[in-house]
């Protein structure tokens, strides 16, 4: 059977002509493949593979994961997307389509988990979804605040990087001790205002000699 190929259009692939790509990196848990295989099985639902053509066979860019539940499932075809891309686009494209991921937004991920909770308890919810039991109960206790909290932009410390001798070592720190201890809680708080004192005199001195 002759497989009519539309190039970045979702095709029907027999799951006999799919083969992995020998080298992606991607690995998933026993329990995430698990929860694949649940999804799957429960809603017949799954995003379609990333494959590229390779002969009669089709090997596969993204989806490997997908293509062992499938098959696992008992499918005889598969739903993929075949791309034209060579062998360098396909090692960035395996090195990329894993990891360029965006992050959760904690209260729409709470208001997902809240709704969820609706129809299943935590229990149930773990077996489909990429949490634990306690993680989703801790996270469902989270409360998010109504007012995002204010970040006074002078509490961040700005680091600077000096490379000294041994001997200026010596100097700089002779001189942090010696200046008057202030009440700062880290020796580096601590530090960071003597240095600051030092160079305040320093300066003041400066522009006496300039009068």
């Amino acid at each position: 059977m002759t497989t009519a190929i539309i190039r970045n259009r979702i095709t029907s692939i027999p799951i006999d002509k799919l083969i992995a790509h020998p080298g992606g990196p991607n690995r998933m848990s026993k329990r995430n493949f698990a929860r694949l295989v649940r999804n799957i099985e429960r809603t017949g639902q799954y995003e379609p593979l990333v494959v590229r053509q390779q002969g009669d066979c089709f090997q596969i860019i993204n989806g490997r994961q997908r293509l062992e539940v499938l098959r696992q499932l008992g499918y005889e075809n598969v739903d993929a997307v075949v791309w034209d891309v060579d062998n360098v686009e396909t090692d960035i494209l395996l090195c990329s389509l894993n990891r360029l991921k965006g992050t959760d937004v904690l209260g729409k991920k709470l208001a997902l988990l809240e709704r969820i909770n609706c129809f299943m308890n935590a229990r149930e919810m773990s077996k489909l979804l990429p949490y634990t039991r306690a993680q989703i109960e801790k996270l469902r206790d989270i409360k998010v605040p109504a007012v995002p909290a204010k970040v006074d932009a002078e509490s961040f410390a700005v680091p600077v990087v000096f490379f000294l001798s041994a001997e200026q070592q010596q100097v700089i720190t002779k001189a942090l001790a010696s200046t008057p201890q202030s009440n700062k809680k880290t020796k580096a708080a601590r530090n960071a205002a003597a240095l600051t004192e030092i160079a305040e005199c320093f300066i003041r001195k400066e522009n006496r000699d300039e009068d």
